[in-house]
């Protein structure tokens, strides 16, 4: 059977703050570090990790993800010798500045408790005129896309560390994992945990069922979900373009 997901959101990075797009990969910001000490916190008080059994952390190269995950999880993970990986396919929706993530030599020797070698060697390239990031662009068909490889990469166990009925945790972001994967929103800092549903036919988008209440682990998130690809911008001809449409809250 395919292993528990648990979805997690960064905790409020520096763009949060004031809506300031323009930060480029921004870190956490002081309530950020404090939200993370609560995730861990209540975490760790839960019957999840007993339950579940984690055997992998992925998480999004970005700094507030990546910050997330190491406040968070960090100790826990060492404990345990769980690994934490860096994966591409977990970042956020757009190409603005405060999704666009640094070099992955910046980031290796800034975080070395993580594993880059998976990350995609595209990375952080998201630009809507180069083809070769054409599975990053920020279109509607190409996030749904990258949201339905992801579940499907968990689904088939791709890697040894995805240990059959055990979890995995991924630390990703609101806009990605809201339009992109489940269809339900995550505030900063909060959880929700998802089984992969069984199926005979691997074809297609898996079918999550969420085992946390509608309002996220930690009761922070809003409640009526808002389904999967509504805010997301569709592309123009050749996806080189999109229409502008309301901004996601990253």
């Amino acid at each position: 059977m395919p292993p528990t997901l648990i979805l997690v959101r960064h905790a409020q990075a520096l763009h949060n703050v004031d809506r300031d797009y323009s930060i480029h990969d921004p870190v956490l910001s002081e309530l950020g570090q404090t939200q993370c000490r609560t995730l861990r916190k209540h975490f760790f008080k839960t019957e999840v990790p007993d339950k579940y059994q984690v055997s992998l952390i992925i998480v999004s190269p970005m700094r507030r993800t990546i910050e997330t995950a190491l406040l968070s999880f960090g100790s826990y993970a060492k404990e345990n010798n769980i690994p934490i990986i860096a994966h591409a396919g977990w970042q956020e929706n757009s190409d603005k500045p405060c999704d666009t993530g640094s070099s992955i030599e910046e980031l290796a020797k800034d975080f070395p408790e993580v594993d880059f070698s998976r990350v995609d060697k595209v990375w952080p390239d998201k630009n809507r005129k180069s083809e070769q990031a054409k599975k990053y662009w920020y279109t509607k068909d190409a996030i749904l896309q990258r949201g339905e490889d992801v579940l499907k990469e968990i689904e088939a166990k791709v890697w040894p560390e995805m240990q059959d009925g055990k979890a995995v945790i991924a630390v990703s972001h609101s806009g990605f994992l809201r339009s992109g994967v489940t269809g339900w929103w995550f505030n900063n800092g909060d959880y929700r945990i998802f089984e992969i549903e069984e199926r005979d036919i691997k074809e297609g988008r898996p079918a999550l069922k969420q085992i946390t209440g509608a309002k996220g682990g930690m009761g922070e998130s809003f409640e009526t979900p808002p389904g999967l690809g509504g805010d997301l911008p569709e592309a123009a001809v050749g996806g080189l373009s999109v229409e502008t449409l309301p901004e996601s809250n990253h």
